[in-house]
């Protein structure tokens, strides 16, 4: 069964509830609440990539130490994701949401106290980050199967993601800014403002978010387990190439990052606020893109794959290209594309996701998806330092290389344009 006959005995199972000329569901404040959520995670992990050459300095660490103060938070989310997927399918969104955004607070307070009162404060910051991945795992990945759970009509739910993953963006693109600012006063104050970000989602998911009413009985485990292999077996080749392509572009997406902040701080001697400010310019097209690619899609799985398709090619080309200079705007201008490029493709694989599965099962198969997402992050940032150290005249055409594979997975694996013909 391909992606399309799926998608159509997943609304055959929503009858009359998915007629895509339902009543709106006015839930504005529901979703800028949920929308909290991205742009807190991504300001806990992202905002940590330009301060990295100054904990480089003051921890007395190496560029692949530094870089696993980001790898061990994604590690971490990696392996609790699925199951924090899992317990949101049984007892509730909200319910793995709020006490996973405490679990982050927490580990930014540890990792914080350590930098402020500890003469050698490295591992225990690395396990304070630890525990704000075990927060991480059980709140933005939950984010996506919430949203589909509020919204009757694929358009409502492809708009929605689509201001998802703008915030999610958006976080990237405050993260370098407001990370640098705030290391310029000192240089552990990031982990400080953790908690008090947690602490503003935790209030808007409370007070504002109200989940469905009906809430279907949680299914036995053994039928769960066996209807997740159905899923899979049925939906294996475009499932395996969204997971793929994911975790691709954050790969790419993290190690750009990490190599760009390295650059401009030893290279160009850019550093503190400016540095965030250039960080930004890719980051900003690419939350731009977002934006506008969740605002077009609405329930056009056709549309959906050949952005996903332009996107990536983009992000491609663009990367093949840096390896002509090392001029500082020639390289933040095809950042800037490969940013636009990863915006245009992230809503797109968000929707296929959110709405080619069972609301039964959607926690846990976009939890999987989001685990490849964190897979990416992950090994972006240690792979860039030990390519830079070992590889550097040819990383750009690696990455240009996975990408394209990307851009492969996605002509030759999603193919909703065989809806026309059902």
């Amino acid at each position: 069964m391909d992606y399309v006959e799926n998608l159509h005995a997943v609304k055959m199972k929503k009858g009359s509830k998915r007629d895509s000329k339902a009543k709106p569901n006015n839930q504005k404040w529901a979703v800028l609440s949920i929308s909290s959520i991205p742009l807190v995670m991504t300001l806990g992990n992202s905002m940590l990539i330009p301060v990295l050459p100054v904990m480089e300095s003051k921890l007395k660490i190496t560029a692949f130490q530094a870089s696993m103060i980001i790898t061990i938070y994604s590690i971490v989310a990696i392996l609790l994701i699925p199951l924090a997927g899992f317990l949101s399918d049984h007892i509730g969104r909200k319910k793995v949401i709020i006490p996973s955004l405490m679990i982050s607070a927490i580990g930014g307070l540890i990792a914080a106290w350590a930098g402020w009162k500890m003469d050698n404060p490295y591992w225990v910051i690395l396990i304070g980050r630890a525990l704000q991945g075990v927060g991480a795992a059980g709140a933005f990945p939950i984010v996506l199967p919430l949203v589909g759970d509020m919204f009757k009509s694929d358009e409502e739910v492809s708009s929605s993601l689509g201001l998802i993953e703008t915030s999610n963006t958006l976080g990237k693109v405050l993260s370098p800014i407001l990370g640098a600012f705030l290391a310029g006063v000192i240089w552990y104050l990031p982990f400080f403002s953790i908690p008090v970000f947690c602490l503003i989602s935790i209030l808007l998911m409370f007070f504002l978010v109200k989940t469905p009413n009906k809430r279907q009985k949680p299914i036995p485990f053994k039928k769960f387990i066996a209807n997740m292999k159905d899923t899979f077996k049925n939906n294996w080749k475009w499932l395996y190439a969204v997971f793929l392509i994911g975790i691709i572009l954050m790969f790419v997406l993290f190690a750009v990052l990490f190599y760009l902040s390295d650059f401009l701080e030893k290279v160009y001697r850019v550093k503190d606020v400016k540095k965030g400010l250039l960080l930004a310019i890719p980051l900003g097209g690419l939350c731009f893109a977002s934006y506008i690619t969740g605002k077009l899609i609405k329930e056009n799985k056709v549309l959906m794959k050949w952005l996903t398709f332009g996107g990536i090619v983009l992000l491609s080309s663009s990367t093949a290209v840096l390896s002509f200079s090392k001029d500082m705007w020639f390289m933040i201008w095809l950042f800037l594309a490969a940013g636009i490029g990863i915006g245009v493709a992230l809503p797109c694989l968000d929707a296929f996701i959110t709405s080619g599965i069972d609301k039964s099962e959607r926690g846990t198969v976009s939890s999987i998806y989001s685990s490849m997402r964190f897979i990416g992050v992950a090994a972006g940032p240690p792979l860039m330092a030990i390519m830079m150290k070992n590889a550097e005249n040819s990383l750009f055409y690696i990455l240009a290389g996975l990408s394209i594979i990307a851009a492969i997975a996605t002509f030759m694996a999603i193919k909703p344009e065989e809806e026309s013909s059902t």
